[in-house]
């Protein structure tokens, strides 16, 4: 279980304040969705969650153990071995080719069959090609590809249908959440889209750094079911 007690963050001296006071739970294999408008936090609580940032205020505890308390080095390997990202940008190692880049994420879980998941993602003829060769909608596959491939307990993503088509972004989606039920990981998204919430079995929603309303899904649709 993840739980945020008081959550607050601010930038610039504390000029910007971006979170207040935030609190919430996300139980273990939970679909979260954290809905917001641009600039309400979404993107921030999410990096606090996950350990990428620590909050000025407050706590985060995963399983028991409060980040807020760990060092730099010791949330590195907390994210090293929990946790999966998928960013709205891509963070592709522009050396390494597709195969690569997803086996970088593959070898973290000495997971030997990360080759299914670039298949099943459409990326079959692309898996010698460099990040350069491909498009934005490709680029964001191999992110997704590498995450899903690093087999993690909680898998973050930002926006991850960005620059995804309606056809492939309801593919990829429904594949992630096909892998979510095989893996069994809690799975934790921001965005500011109300169809792709529709998925989820929790919402909350976020506006100006405060949590204004958590919703339970009892109708979850699927990627095909959703607006787009």
């Amino acid at each position: 279980m993840i739980k945020a007690e008081n959550i607050s963050k601010s930038y610039n001296n504390g000029k910007v304040q971006v979170l207040k006071d935030v609190s919430l739970e996300i139980q273990d294999n939970e679909f979260v969705v954290i809905l917001g408008a641009s600039g309400s936090g979404k993107s921030t609580l999410m990096n606090i969650l996950s350990g990428l940032e620590k909050a000025d205020s407050g706590s985060v505890t995963v399983d028991e153990l409060n980040l807020s308390q760990k060092t730099e080095a010791e949330l590195t390997k907390f994210r090293r071995d929990n946790i999966g990202f998928i960013f709205q940008q891509y963070y592709l190692l522009s050396h390494l080719n597709v195969e690569n880049n997803v086996k970088m994420g593959a070898n973290l879980a000495k997971n030997s069959d990360y080759k299914t998941i670039i298949n099943s993602l459409g990326l079959e003829g692309k898996s010698k090609s460099m990040p350069t060769e491909l498009s934005g909608g490709e680029q964001q596959r191999v992110c997704i590809a590498r995450a899903l491939a690093k087999q993690p307990k909680i898998l973050f993503l930002d926006e991850p249908t960005g620059a995804l088509d309606e056809n492939t972004g309801r593919e990829v989606l429904n594949y992630i959440m096909q892998e979510k039920v095989k893996q069994k990981f809690t799975m934790i998204m921001v965005t500011h889209n109300q169809n792709i919430a529709e998925m989820a079995e929790t919402i909350i929603k976020i506006n100006s750094g405060k949590i204004v309303e958590i919703i339970k899904n009892s109708k979850q649709k699927t990627a095909y079911e959703i607006g787009w």
